[in-house]
């Protein structure tokens, strides 16, 4: 599952690729948001008042009341995910550039113990593309989460359970206005003749 992306770029190239604004309680942040890890904040496109709007929310849409962050999520049909699938106002596109699975085996990278490796995964057509999400107001403010799916063949020999849902370009709108039986029908993997991989790399280490 993915806890960890990217989203290389300034927020304002956003607002052109997604049609959008800034939201009108965005709280700005005055440092990057460029790297996504658990319980981090990072840009999501949303709806306000039937347009759509960049806004600033934690990567945990329970925030921080459940076990661990709850930064993905794919049983739609449970009852507590099934309110947010079913309510267009809780829904939002999560724009990245790249997300990362961790390869399955450990490598020996240099000295020390042996090391899982970084796969970084990105879409060819879309320098800057779209993952379904949900989002909703806690306790510490709005939170999201991501949506994910069967994996395709690319992703599937790194993280065989699951991907997250990149959505088509096409489908933004049928996501944030759709119905529910729309977000169950986009909630597939994306082409993996359309999508690269590159690594496996290890930050921590050298030599």
């Amino acid at each position: 599952m993915c806890n960890r992306a990217r989203l290389a770029g300034e927020p304002e190239t956003l607002h052109a690729r997604f049609s959008a604004s800034w939201a009108q309680d965005v709280v700005r942040p005055n440092v990057s948001l460029e790297e996504l890890y658990p319980k981090s904040r990072a840009y999501i496109v949303r709806e306000e008042r039937d347009r759509r709007v960049v806004d600033v929310m934690s990567w945990d849409v329970l925030g921080g009341e459940g076990p661990w962050p709850m930064t993905n999520v794919r049983n739609l049909k449970s009852p507590q995910w099934r309110t947010l699938a079913a309510e267009p106002s809780r829904r939002c596109l999560v724009p990245l550039t790249e997300f990362c699975e961790w390869t399955p085996d450990k490598h020996q990278v240099g000295e020390g113990k042996p090391v899982k490796g970084e796969m970084w995964f990105a879409v060819a057509e879309q320098p800057v593309f779209a993952v379904a999400g949900f989002w909703q107001q806690t306790a510490k403010g709005p939170g999201f989460t991501m949506v994910t799916c069967d994996p395709n063949e690319l992703v599937a020999p790194i993280h065989p359970k699951a991907m997250i849902t990149i959505l088509h370009e096409a489908d933004w709108y049928r996501w944030l206005r759709g119905s529910y039986a729309d977000v169950i029908e986009l909630q597939q993997p994306y082409p993996a003749a359309k999508m690269t991989v590159r690594g496996p790399i290890f930050p921590t280490r050298t030599g």
